[in-house]
């Protein structure tokens, strides 16, 4: 990796750290962030770290008319060593490429964008909180920056990075929360944009998740859009079931999203040999393993909670109450697996995390 692509500007000004229990989720962020730009003519090029920083953009910006962008969620974690540990980026990298082919935004190099990342964490490392369960949360995005009307792909983009020290999700633990199956919104469709990490997947379920939670639901279970019958994701979560002890996960089909939590679920599972499959699922299946006492667990899975477990369902006025309401085995087996290996407390034999690095000294800095 060619050092001299980067150039880095650290800030005159560090913030005060704030102590990450007291403060909203994503809403604090540190002293720098990483840019870079896109254009037809020169590729991706100019890639800084630059003190964090309000952004101007054009009105005419194509981005804030047809929504050409994508994203990506992961985490960097302290060990009780002081390392610094990323948990499978390389896999966020590749997902983020999926993503832009399906908006038709330009591929990144993924092995470079990891080592500016890399040096990105090494100069924030102060931020990345000690407390258990914390994290500090990295988000990259790519934004459409072409000054157009025209409905076409930009020719212009801008890459970012931002970090945020972020809490426990659960501070008190993992606990089940109420699910309202949604039958009149619709997610996604194949075809559509669901398996890409795109803004619009998650602003179209607010009406829904609004509508959920002044019933009292924590979330919406989403059905197919064609015939609202078969189960894709819980909230912005994938969903698993266990029914008679087989583990059933939604098989990926264009409107579901390939979860990195999702993926390393279910090599665990294989790893343990607990029986997992991918199908098709559908809510009246599950109803009926309800009903014969079959279904023994349910939980969604995701970046940000890792494990969500699902302690009733509703559907149809009908009340489907999982596992008494209570967490189940295979649910707190997983999230404390995962969590121990995301933070060094125990080992990775997946070769998942990844040690971050210190700056490397010989990049150009102001």
């Amino acid at each position: 990796m060619s050092s001299n692509k980067l150039q880095i500007i650290k800030t005159m000004q560090p913030k005060e750290k704030p102590d990450v229990n007291q403060v909203k989720f994503g809403s604090v962020f540190t002293d720098h962030m990483f840019k870079m730009n896109y254009t037809i003519d020169k590729g991706w090029h100019d890639a800084k770290i630059i003190p964090y920083q309000p952004i101007t953009l054009d009105p005419a910006a194509m981005i804030f008319h047809y929504g050409q962008t994508v994203f990506e969620g992961l985490k960097a974690y302290r060990t009780n060593d002081d390392q610094i540990l990323l948990f499978r980026p390389e896999q966020n990298m590749r997902r983020l490429n999926s993503s832009s082919e399906r908006l038709s935004i330009p591929q990144i190099d993924e092995e470079e964008v990891l080592y500016y990342l890399q040096q990105l964490i090494s100069i924030e490392k102060d931020w990345v909180p000690k407390d258990p369960g914390t994290s500090l949360y990295i988000r990259p995005f790519i934004i459409a920056t072409e000054n157009s009307l025209n409905v076409n792909p930009s020719c212009s983009y801008t890459f970012m990075i931002i970090l945020s020290p972020v809490a426990a999700y659960y501070p008190e633990g993992i606990n089940p929360v109420r699910i309202y199956v949604e039958e009149q919104f619709t997610r996604a469709v194949k075809g559509g944009t669901g398996m890409a990490k795109t803004a619009g997947n998650y602003s179209a379920a607010y009406n829904a998740q609004s509508a959920a939670s002044t019933l009292g639901y924590s979330q919406v279970l989403w059905l197919d859009g064609l015939e609202k019958k078969y189960i894709e994701e819980v909230g912005s979560m994938n969903v698993f079931f266990k029914i008679n002890g087989e583990i059933i996960t939604p098989e990926l089909n264009g409107s579901i999203l390939e979860g990195i939590t999702r993926k390393s679920l279910i090599q665990l599972l294989n790893s343990w040999n607990v029986p997992v499959v991918e199908r098709k699922i559908t809510i009246q299946e599950i109803v009926e393993a309800y009903e014969k006492g079959l279904l023994e667990e349910a939980f969604g899975t995701g970046t940000a909670a890792v494990i969500s477990p699902i302690g009733e369902l509703i559907w149809n006025d009908l009340s489907i109450k999982i596992n008494q309401g209570e967490t189940g085995e295979t649910a707190k087996r997983l999230y404390d697996t995962l969590t121990k290996i995301q933070t060094g407390k125990i080992s990775d034999p997946f070769g998942w995390t990844q040690q971050v690095r210190e700056l490397d000294e010989t990049i150009p800095s102001h």
